[in-house]
C-alpha cells in the first residue's frame, strides 16, 4: 500500500515545534514507502488568523530541510490545498450529513448558548454540552428559519448510550462513551467549517492513509470516527504522539522556559540537522545505542511500532545544545564557517570582520569549535580576535595579589614579546619562552597567565593563549598589552 501523509497546519500563529516534530514522523512514514507527504493550510478559523502565517510555516518547513509532495507551490491533483479556498466542499458534505440524518441545523442564539454554559457550570458538570434544543425542531420549523434567513450552524447529531471505538496504531482499541461527546458545530455561521467537519473531508478526498498527530487531538477522534461513519468512508490509521515536555515537569513546553515556535530554534542558532536529530527521539527509540541519525537514517529505521505509549516525552534541552555541539565540531571549518555568516546575516546584520580576511576567520572558528554549542556564541566566543576588547583594569586583582603585581607581569612579558623575530612568533616558542619566564619571577601559571588572558582578551575564557597570540601576531598582542598599562 503507498501511504499518503498529511501535515495540516493552521495559521493562527508559528510553526510549534511539536508540529515539526510530527511533519518529520509525517515524511519518514511515507517516504519509507515511496509514498507521498501534503500539505495543507487549514485556514478557517478567521479569529485567529495571523497575517503572513502561512509563507513564515512553508519556510521554516523548507529551512529544515524538508518538503511535500502535494500542497501550496507545488500543486497537486487536489488543489486547491488551503481550506479557505474549499468552503463550497464543505458545506456540500455538510448538507449530505443533514440530509442523511447524521447533522441538523442549529438556530440558537450565543446568548441562549451562553446561558446553558453558565446553568451546567452551576451544577457542577465535567463538561459543558449542548442540549440538542435543535434537534427536537420539527422538518416545517427548520424550513421556516431557514426561509426567513435566521443565523444557523451546523451540529454533528452524536449518537447517545453508544461506546465509540478508536483503533490507534500505538495505543491500540480506545473506546469512548458517546454521552461525553458534544454535538459538535461542523458549520458555523459565517459559511466557514469546523476543523472536525473539514479535515475528515480534506483527509477522504486527499486519500491520506495515516494521521500522525498530538495526543491532544485524542479527544476529537471520537467524533471523526462517527463522521467518517455517517459519510460511509474508511478511516484512515490513527497514531496519537507523546505531547513534549519540559524536563523534569509535566508540563508542556512553555515560553518561559525557551524557546516553543521551530522558527526560533533556528534564530537561537540550532542546525537544522541536528534539530531533526533531536526530534527523532522525542516520542521514537530505535532500541538500540545509536544517536547521530541523517534524515535519510531516519528514514530507513523508523517505524511505528518503535513509537512510545507514553502520554509525554521529555524535551531535554541540554541534550538538543548536545546535539547541536556535537553537529558543529562533525562539520568541516568551511562548511560551519559558511552557516555562521548565513545565520549571521539573516538573523543580525552583516558580519563585520575589521581588517581581517577570511583565511584569518577560518583559523578563529578552527579554535573556538570545540567550545561552540549554537551558531549564535560565534560572536562571544571570538570577539577579541578582530577587535581590542575592553579591559577593566580594576579586574586584575582576580588573577593577580595586587593590581601592582599584574603591571608588572604585563610589563615583564611586553619586554619579553617585543624582542622575539616575528620570524620567531609561533605558538610553541610562545609557550616556550613564557614558560621559562615562569621560572625567573617565580610567577604561578594561572596568575601569570590569567592576567596576560585578561589584559589581551578582555575575558578569563579562551582557547589556549599561545594559540591565540599566534593568530593574532605580535603587533597586535603587544599594543593590547602596551594598553593594559596605561
Amino acid at each position: 500500500m503507498k501511504i499518503r501523509t498529511r501535515l495540516a497546519p493552521s495559521p493562527t500563529g508559528e510553526i510549534h515545534v511539536g508540529t515539526m516534530r510530527t511533519l518529520l514522523y509525517d515524511y519518514a512514514l511515507a517516504k519509507q514507502t515511496s509514498g507521498e507527504l501534503i500539505l495543507r493550510i487549514e485556514d478557517t478559523d478567521r479569529e485567529r488568523y495571523v497575517e503572513g502565517a502561512e509563507e513564515r510555516a512553508l519556510k521554516v518547513i523548507e529551512d529544515y530541510g524538508l518538503s511535500w509532495d502535494e500542497g501550496p507551490k507545488v500543486g497537486g491533483p487536489q488543489e486547491p490545498y488551503f481550506q479557505s479556498q474549499r468552503l463550497d466542499i464543505y458545506k456540500k458534505y455538510a448538507i449530505e450529513l443533514v440530509e442523511k440524518g447524521f447533522a441538523y441545523y442549529c438556530f440558537c442564539t450565543q446568548e441562549r448558548l451562553e446561558k446553558l454554559r453558565e446553568e451546567q457550570r452551576k451544577e457542577k458538570l465535567a463538561v459543558t454540552k449542548y442540549d440538542k434544543h435543535c434537534l427536537s425542531l420539527t422538518k416545517e420549523e427548520v424550513e421556516k428559519n431557514l426561509k426567513e434567513g435566521i443565523p444557523y450552524v451546523i451540529r454533528l447529531k452524536v449518537p447517545s448510550n453508544e461506546e465509540i471505538e478508536v483503533e490507534d496504531l500505538v495505543l491500540g482499541k480506545l473506546t469512548f462513551p458517546s454521552n461525553d461527546i458534544d454535538d459538535q458545530v461542523l458549520m458555523k455561521s459565517d459559511g466557514f467549517p469546523t476543523y472536525h467537519l473539514a479535515v475528515v473531508v480534506d483527509d477522504h478526498l486527499m486519500n491520506i492513509t495515516h494521521i500522525l498527530r498530538g495526543r491532544e487531538w485524542l479527544p476529537s477522534t471520537p467524533k471523526h470516527v462517527l463522521l467518517y461513519k455517517a459519510f460511509g468512508w474508511r478511516p484512515p490509521k490513527f497514531v496519537h504522539l507523546p505531547l513534549l515536555r519540559e524536563v523534569n515537569s509535566t508540563k508542556k513546553l512553555s515560553k518561559r522556559t525557551g524557546s516553543v515556535n521551530a522558527a526560533d530554534f533556528l534564530k537561537d542558532g540550532y542546525l537544522p540537522e541536528a534539530l531533526l536529530n533531536f526530534m527523532m527521539f522525542l516520542g521514537w527509540n530505535p532500541g538500540t545505542e545509536k544517536e547521530i541519525y541523517s534524515l535519510e537514517e531516519f528514514v530507513k529505521d523508523f517505524s511505528i511500532g518503535k513509537i512510545q505509549t507514553s502520554e509525554m516525552a521529555a524535551f531535554d534541552r541540554q541534550k538538543l545544545l548536545w546535539f547541536n555541539g556535537m553537529y558543529i565540531r562533525n562539520m568541516s571549518t568551511e562548511e560551519l564557517w559558511n552557516k555562521v555568516v548565513l545565520w549571521h546575516e539573516r538573523y543580525l546584520e552583516k558580519m563585520d570582520f575589521g581588517k581581517y580576511k577570511k583565511e584569518f576567520s577560518l583559523k578563529v572558528l578552527d579554535l573556538v569549535k570545540e567550545r561552540m554549542k549554537t551558531l549564535a556564541e560565534f560572536n562571544d566566543l571570538t570577539s577579541y580576535f578582530y577587535f581590542k576588547p575592553f579591559v577593566d583594569k580594576s579586574k586584575f586583582i582576580e588573577f593577580s595579589v595586587s593590581l601592582d603585581k599584574a603591571k608588572e607581569i604585563i610589563k615583564n612579558y611586553l619586554d619579553l614579546y617585543r624582542n622575539i623575530p616575528s620570524e620567531e612568533w609561533t605558538k610553541d616558542n610562545l609557550d616556550k619562552l613564557s614558560h621559562e619566564y615562569l621560572s625567573k619571577y617565580n610567577y604561578k601559571p594561572k596568575e601569570a597567565f590569567m592576567t596576560l588572558r585578561y589584559a589581551t582578551c578582555g575575558v578569563s575564557f579562551t582557547p589556549p593563549l599561545f594559540d591565540v597570540f599566534n593568530l593574532i601576531g605580535k603587533e597586535e598582542t603587544t599594543s593590547r598589552l602596551e594598553d593594559s598599562l596605561r
